[in-house]
């Protein structure tokens, strides 16, 4: 029998979402966020209309059939739409649905975020680093 899904802040009422139960349906929209290129192709699509290799050429270092899974996985969920155009050569355009542009604001936040704290992240991760070799090569 499937696990009905709550808020973690209210227990007792079966009714209503918790992202970390782990049969909350929710979890389906935090996974597809969170894979990897997800976040930067809808943030490539924020300015607007994009081709495949207009696209590709934006979010960067993407290969053909990851960005193509993306976009599929993306447009099944809703929050991509995609125009293609008879005609020679074939012409296909992405764009956000409103559903893709209303996560806009929660994205660009996360990516001020990033871009704010990175310097502190890599020095973590360069503490940390050195402390593993330190470990490593034992007491010295």
């Amino acid at each position: 029998m499937p696990r009905t899904a709550r808020f973690a802040t209210d227990p007792g009422d079966p009714s209503v979402p918790d992202v970390l139960d782990p049969g909350c349906p929710s979890r389906v929209v935090f996974g597809r966020i969170g894979e990897r290129w997800s976040m930067f192709v809808m943030l490539a699509l924020a300015g607007g209309t994009l081709r495949f290799t207009e696209l590709r050429a934006k979010v960067g270092d993407v290969s053909r059939k990851v960005l193509t899974e993306t976009l599929r996985a993306l447009e099944a969920d809703g929050f991509v739409e995609r125009r293609a155009w008879d005609g020679a050569p074939p012409r296909v355009e992405y764009s956000l649905s409103p559903l893709g542009r209303s996560l806009l604001g929660p994205i660009d936040a996360m990516r001020r975020w990033a871009e704010a704290n990175v310097p502190d992240v890599l020095a973590s991760r360069e503490r940390h680093l050195m402390i593993e070799e330190q470990a490593l090569l034992g007491p010295g």
